[in-house]
């Protein structure tokens, strides 16, 4: 009798366990710099000016929560002086055509660094409720990266922070370096 009032119980948890950690990845496209040097950043901060009415909404506030958080969890330093990233976002409510770049997976790329490929230009063209997120390196001044979500299947409800959310982690899901020095620094601690 135990043993069937067990089972319920836990597929009720395992239901709840994974209703709090499942997601639905949007769409995502991403383009970056040639010029990036990816494997070598270690520190950020965002880029804000003036007062930006991005992050004095709720919504910027979860979007800049959820930005941080990635970025701690891959080993990146926040740091105010002299950061070697900067981010920044913004919030499209309205369509828009915007100029992205055909260009091999990131990954790919990295495993050969040809800094000597051509940029293939293409217009994408984005619908109502897009995120973008960019990525700039401070000394090259110049962005290096940058993700953008729109839900195809109708638009991203910037009001509700599970979608906010599920924008961010869908679009820093393709941005997947860690911070120099990262990796061996756990490693470290790991076998102490």
């Amino acid at each position: 009798m135990k043993a069937q009032t067990f089972l319920p119980c836990a597929s009720v948890l395992l239901v709840l366990i994974s209703g709090c950690f499942s997601y639905r990845e949007l769409p995502v496209e991403y383009d970056y710099s040639y010029k990036g040097r990816f494997d070598k950043y270690n520190s950020y901060d965002f880029l804000i000016q003036g007062e930006n009415a991005e992050l004095m909404s709720t919504s910027g506030t979860t979007i800049y929560n959820a930005i941080e958080s990635h970025m701690k969890f891959l080993g990146y330093k926040k740091k105010s002086n002299r950061p070697d990233l900067l981010l920044s976002f913004r919030v499209f409510a309205d369509s828009l055509n915007f100029r992205g770049y055909n260009q091999p997976k990131i990954e790919d790329w990295m495993a050969k660094k040809d800094r000597d490929l051509e940029y293939q230009r293409m217009k994408i063209g984005m619908k109502e409720g897009t995120l973008l997120i960019q990525i700039f390196d401070r000394k090259q001044k110049s962005s290096i990266w940058q993700g953008y979500a729109t839900d195809y299947y109708g638009k991203v409800d910037f009001t509700d922070i599970r979608d906010v959310n599920n924008a961010v982690k869908s679009i820093l899901n393709k941005y997947q370096f860690f911070a120099d020095g990262f990796l061996e620094e756990q490693q470290k601690i790991l076998s102490q």
